[in-house]
């Protein structure tokens, strides 16, 4: 009988636990693990750091839907009768309702009961930001354009999936109105009554419970009326948002602020790609300003607001593309400050050459940085770890000559003319990866907020 190392019990195990890749970076003894695993049948992809293969390992389940099961999977789990009655009467007593629709939904792979339910109900959702595209960010019904409206004047809140964490502002005041009534779905009784206690919680899988809420809507036919002060006031409002974001969006300045850069690249994006996001305001603005149109396409820095994700996730998502070949595109648009974290992961891109777009929108800082002749100045008065502002990073770093010194594709940009062409050349780039360095004002900031996003700074 053969010699059976415990390298290969490893890898048998993880095969037998349907595993069909591994993020990592090798040592002794871990190489012969790696190996046994390749042997095995399953993808190696070796990473830059252990961080970046962990956040690729946590994408690939929630991409392809496979998650491993070590026993049975557990029953669908129906939400109580009579809580079900208790929340239809809740949702048609509401003068503002407003569905939120969370990741736990995109999760759940919920969209088909989801779409039926808001286009019988007629009632406005609102997407968490990965619970975009679950519904199309397009969709008639979506209010995300009136995001912080929308969750102050709600009275009754149907919770599908998401949680009353920071990214909710915790469901309380200033950014709720203090009476409002919250509908929770859940999956984890645990959940339940987090930051806010519900009016009516419904303890079940997502899928059979708004499936008892649609039954016992479609028994009367009860439809949400379109002509409604709600509705009047959300559609003005979104309108209002609309004007301003496309006012700052078609400035004609160089350099470019955010919401030029974010109106071109979404002209340009298929309405299929997977879309990554990190940073602090290229992630928030980006959120208003690139669509998804699908579930389970958008990675971003989550519940956890983590920055470094970007790469990992992209880096995963790029692998699942090439065994599915779906001909979708992987765009991965990072924050300056967020592409440090984890930024060495281009090597790993162009290693396997994986055709990932990277998007540096470049401010030359955390927040804000300062131009070049500013920076010029500061170091003529002396020690710059005394004098330069901590958001700072070095102007117009040339991130884009670190993907070619791997054999990628880099471009500088400065104009919409060179991102326009920059970017279209890049998704005709099936090859190799791409990574278009965007400059723009390093005083570029978001459109005016009614409410600050979660602290103000003291600055």
């Amino acid at each position: 009988m053969d010699e059976v190392t415990g390298a290969q019990l490893i890898a048998e195990s993880l095969i037998n636990q349907k595993v069909e890749y591994m993020f990592g970076i090798v040592g002794v003894p871990v190489i012969e693990v790696a190996m046994a695993a390749q042997a095995a049948g399953i993808k190696y992809i070796g990473m830059r750091n252990e961080q970046a293969a962990c956040y690729a390992a946590s994408a690939v389940g929630y991409l392809t839907g496979r998650f491993v099961h070590c026993c049975p999977p557990p029953p669908i789990c129906l939400a109580d009768h009579g809580a079900v009655l208790e929340a239809i009467t809740v949702l048609k007593s509401a003068k503002r309702p407003l569905v939120i629709i969370g990741k736990g939904a995109a999760y759940a792979r919920a969209e088909s009961v989801l779409r039926d339910f808001v286009e019988s109900s007629q009632l406005p959702f609102l997407p968490t930001p990965m619970g975009k595209g679950v519904l199309p960010d397009d969709h008639p019904k979506c209010v995300a354009a009136a995001r912080s409206r929308a969750l102050l004047q709600t009275d009754v809140v149907l919770l599908l999936g998401a949680r009353l964490n920071w990214i909710l502002h915790f469901g309380l005041p200033p950014r709720f109105d203090p009476n409002v009534k919250i509908i929770q779905v859940d999956l984890c009784p645990e959940e339940m009554g987090n930051n806010v206690r519900p009016a009516v919680a419904l303890l079940g899988d997502i899928n059979a419970v708004v499936n008892q809420l649609s039954e016992c809507l479609m028994k009367d036919g009860w439809k949400y009326p379109s002509d409604t002060e709600w509705w009047r006031t959300l559609r003005e409002k979104m309108a209002s948002n609309a004007k301003i974001s496309n006012a700052l969006a078609l400035q004609s300045v160089i350099p470019m602020n955010y919401y030029t850069v974010f109106h071109h690249i979404s002209q340009l994006l298929p309405h299929d790609c997977i879309i990554v996001s990190e940073g602090a305001n290229t992630m928030d603005i980006g959120r208003t300003m690139l669509n998804n149109y699908l579930p389970r396409q958008r990675l971003d820095a989550g519940t956890f607001g983590t920055m470094g994700v970007g790469p990992g996730f992209a880096i995963a998502a790029a692998a699942v593309e090439r065994s599915e070949n779906k001909g979708r595109r992987i765009v991965c648009v990072e924050g300056d400050s967020a592409f440090g974290f984890s930024g060495m992961e281009v090597e790993t891109m162009c290693r396997y050459s994986l055709p990932i777009i990277v998007i540096v929108v470049n401010n030359n800082g955390i927040y804000s940085g300062v131009d070049p002749e500013t920076w010029r100045e500061m170091a003529k008065m002396g020690d710059l770890t005394r004098i330069a502002p901590p958001v700072t990073l070095l102007p117009e770093a040339r991130y884009d000559q670190v993907v070619t010194a791997f054999g990628g594709r880099g471009f500088l940009v400065r104009t919409v003319e060179e991102l326009r062409n920059a970017l279209q050349l890049s998704l005709s780039d099936w090859e190799r990866p791409s990574l278009l360095n965007v400059l723009i004002d390093p005083s570029s900031d978001r459109k005016q907020q009614e409410f600050p996003w979660l602290t103000r700074s003291n600055l």
